[in-house]
């Protein structure tokens, strides 16, 4: 008699199944569909004690047969010579061992393990339920020990993962707490004997006794310490240590303290509070080194007590100069765990830094950035390049944790540092699938702020996330989001990426209740790569959402002012809710405000409005404002008629019929050589043009017909960036408009907007576009404009050329032939 093995779909690991079979069971090699599973929220997922539920399937509909005689013939005996009571572990080890009897089988997308085979099966086990619970018992172990595994590699542990610097050096030991010290455990007899003197008053009554039943009872076994806490015994004990604590000695007030840590007290325990008060009498009495031990006890109970910061701080301020390395570095661990910027001291210290940056660790390095960081100290231009200097050369041996600290202090800085993020490219990519999901936002969040484009690592990121989504908070998802966005990069796997991000965003909805600049980042983010989910959205632009904003630390009423018209924009079937008149006109006039103060002023733009105004015959044939408001960015707005003649059209002055004037200058190629593709000499960063350029945006650019500026076609389609000016000057051309332009005398009109853009604009060393001004140029193009660029890295340059030259550039420029045709 053969065995017949039979495999069928079984659907996620945390829920195990139960199944059985008949011979009426038919193999059916076709049928290779399998039902779509549904991702599971990980706020209510399946718990150990669940995943015992047993679904029981009659009639599998989605099987496979493998019939193999030998597997049954090899295994006969040694199958009968089991006793009942190993049935059992034979099917666990059938899920552990390889054998040449294999199960096929197919997970589904949420699964990253197979079946394992299947082996040592008796042909007649005992009883199916037996089969049913023992298959059930090694899914379920399989699985929890699977899940427990990758959310422990997720989990970020913000307690002590910022204190591994702390293992690099012996001298650590005196100045901060080890809780990897081994303690002998004290047996619950004896604590309960202390608990009793004490309740006696007979061994509490001097500061040594008191210190002595602090240390052993905190060797009790941890799982005792919460009862402990709630003795009165202790209790007693306590409150007998706050009446006397100013006959402790320094040393043993130290030694209850961290007696205290080893217990978890509350943070807000009546006896922390006479300690701080204590402490904070004695500074100045006590060394540096117990200063800084003193304040790790007090970060590892999460207690704030910034009035002993304040005086620490200024002890160190007095003695910074006898600041040895692993004090100087363990009191930066302080200030940025404490969130604190003492801005005397910080004065003072870069300079430490620079001394000892050579002689310390990589992680070391890390933990003072990740102390620069937290408490937002400033730091100079020099001593952060000196840092990213050290990183660029030794990255490969760092630490990811360590990388990422420095990392952030390099993004809250925005230093332009090309080495480290050329370096970062090589070693990233291959370590984002074993990088955490905040480490690998932190990444990616880099790339962004600093407008850094690497293909390689957001592809990587890309890849990863989806696998990792549901480990995202709310701000996880949101900034990935907004990294993307900004960059205008959209990943081979765009739909998977940007649709498990999305669902993230609608599991965390209720987050976003609490920090709603998170909604609003994210939302953006979708919205530079033409992405709306429209049930967000209408969300975001409810009065409630609004009146969230209003509460946020952070002034969210430009965002929402972007995100609400470019709905109206790029969404007209859009149903939902909508911003307020009033609020539209509030925020209108705040950004136009603004701008007359910060960005109409700027020597790029005034030179070119006032050339222009002069060129095309005076102020009513151009217009210097934002033609979109909620774009927050200036716009100088000319008309031409299908001729190729200027049209006036701002009429805030009386108008004199004016034609063009004719100011002498001829187009030559060797003039238009000069001022365009001579310029590039000044602007060698720039020469990396086409490094950061995707396969996509070629193949999209070679689709189009010529033109200048960096539109796409107007069509509905894929939005392609077009970022290389296509710039062919022709030979004997002069300030008239170019006769070819006319067009029989049609009445219609060309509306320009001219674009004086700068490199807060572009990628860094790049001619890509961020995703914002994607965005803009991308809704300028929809309402009906040709958008025409001065792009910087050609009319800075000519600011400093004479008159003659600039006023040839705009006639270029403005009167190019495809322009009208594009229109």
């Amino acid at each position: 008699m053969a065995t017949v093995l039979i495999c069928r779909r079984l659907p996620r690991l945390s829920r195990a199944t139960a199944f059985s079979t008949t011979a009426k069971h038919k193999a059916e090699s076709g049928n290779s569909k399998s039902q779509q599973k549904k991702e599971e929220n990980p706020e209510t997922g399946t718990t150990g004690s669940e995943s015992a539920a047993t679904i029981q399937l009659l009639n599998p509909l989605d099987y496979r047969v493998l019939y193999n005689p030998s597997a049954y013939a090899t295994r006969r005996a040694a199958s009968q010579q089991q006793g009942d009571g190993s049935n059992g572990q034979a099917l666990c080890d059938a899920f552990t061992t390889p054998g040449p009897a294999r199960v096929q089988h197919t997970f589904g997308a949420t699964s990253s393990q197979a079946l394992p085979p299947i082996r040592n099966v008796s042909s007649k086990p005992k009883s199916k339920a037996l089969l049913r619970e023992t298959i059930l018992t090694c899914f379920s172990t399989a699985q929890s020990k699977e899940e427990a595994e990758k959310e422990k590699a997720e989990m970020h542990n913000s307690k002590e993962d910022p204190r591994v610097f702390q293992k690099g050096r012996p001298e650590y030991r005196s100045i901060s707490y080890d809780r990897l010290e081994p303690v002998k455990t004290l047996p619950l007899e004896e604590g309960d004997a202390i608990l009793r003197s004490v309740a006696l008053g007979k061994d509490s009554q001097s500061p040594a006794a008191a210190t002595d039943c602090f240390r052993k009872l905190s060797r009790l076994p941890v799982e005792q310490h919460a009862a402990l806490v709630a003795e009165p015994g202790f209790d007693a004990l306590c409150h007998s240590t706050a009446q006397n604590i100013g006959s402790f000695g320094t040393s043993e007030l130290i030694e209850v303290l961290k007696a205290c840590v080893r217990l978890a007290l509350p943070p807000t325990h009546p006896l922390l509070d006479a300690c701080e008060n204590e402490f904070c009498r004695r500074v100045w009495d006590m060394s540096l080194d117990q200063l800084l031990l003193v304040a790790d006890c007090w970060r590892c109970l999460e207690r704030n007590v910034p009035s002993y910061l304040s005086i620490l701080f200024s002890y160190a301020n007095m003695h910074w100069k006898d600041l040895t390395l692993p004090q100087f570095v363990q009191l930066f661990y302080i200030i940025g765990e404490g969130r604190r910027s003492p801005a005397d001291l910080m004065q003072k210290i870069e300079s430490r830094i620079l001394k000892y940056l050579d002689s310390f660790t990589l992680e070391e390095v890390g933990a003072v950035c990740l102390g620069l960081f937290k408490s937002l100290s400033g730091i100079s231009d020099h001593v952060m390049r000196k840092i990213a200097d050290r990183v660029s050369l030794q990255m490969e041996d760092m630490s990811t944790y360590a990388l990422v600290n420095v990392l952030k202090i390099l993004r809250y800085t925005r230093i332009d540092h090309l080495p480290i993020l050329k370096e970062l490219g090589k070693v990233i990519p291959a370590r984002i699938p074993t990088i955490n999901i905040q480490g690998i936002m932190h990444i990616s969040l880099t790339c962004s702020s600093l407008h850094y484009f690497d293909e390689g690592i957001l592809a990587a990121i890309a890849t990863s996330l989806p696998s990792k989504v549901t480990y995202c908070r709310s701000k996880d998802a949101a900034k990935f989001l907004w990294s993307f966005g900004c960059l205008d990069y959209e990943p081979p796997n765009e739909e998977e990426f940007y649709s498990s991000l999305i669902e993230q965003m609608h599991r965390k909805l209720h987050e976003f209740r609490k920090f709603p600049e998170h909604l609003l980042t994210g939302l953006l983010g979708l919205a530079f790569v033409k992405r709306y989910p429209e049930e967000l959205i209408d969300y975001a632009l409810t009065e409630e959402f609004i009146q969230k904003t209003r509460g946020s630390k952070y002034e969210l009423k430009k965002d929402l002012f972007t995100l609400g018209k470019s709905v109206e924009i790029e969404c007209p079937g859009y149903q939902g809710s909508r911003l307020p008149p009033q609020l539209c006109q509030e925020i209108t006039e705040m950004v136009l405000n603004f701008a007359e103060q910060e960005i109409y002023v700027r020597p790029e733009i005034v030179e070119a409005a006032s050339l222009l105004e002069s060129m095309l015959g005076g102020p009513e044939y151009m217009k210097k404002h934002m033609i979109l408001p909620h774009m927050r960015s200036s716009d100088l707005e000319v008309h031409l008629a299908m001729d190729g003649h200027p049209v006036p059209f701002n009429f805030q002055e009386p108008i004199a019929d004016k034609k063009l004037k004719d100011i002498g200058v001829s187009l030559t190629d060797d003039l238009m050589a000069q001022l365009i593709r001579g310029s590039f000499n000044s602007q060698s960063a720039l020469e990396v043009e086409n490094e950061a350029r995707t396969p996509a945006q070629e193949r999209g650019e070679e689709a189009r017909a010529p033109h200048t500026g960096d539109g796409a076609a107007l069509s509905g389609g894929p939005l392609v960036t077009k970022s290389r000016l296509q710039v062919e000057p022709k030979s004997g051309r002069d300030l008239e408009p170019p006769p070819s332009l006319a067009f029989g005398g049609q009445p219609r009109v060309v509306k320009l907007a001219i674009q004086v853009s700068n490199r807060n604009h572009y990628c860094f060393c790049s001619k890509r576009l961020l995703g914002l001004h994607c965005l803009k140029r991308r809704q300028l193009r929809q309402l009906g404009y040709v958008v025409v660029e001065l792009p910087f890295w050609e009319w800075f340059p000519l600011l400093k050329r004479t008159r003659l030259e600039k006023l040839s550039y705009l006639h270029y420029k403005v009167f190019d032939p495809a322009l009208l045709s594009r229109a």
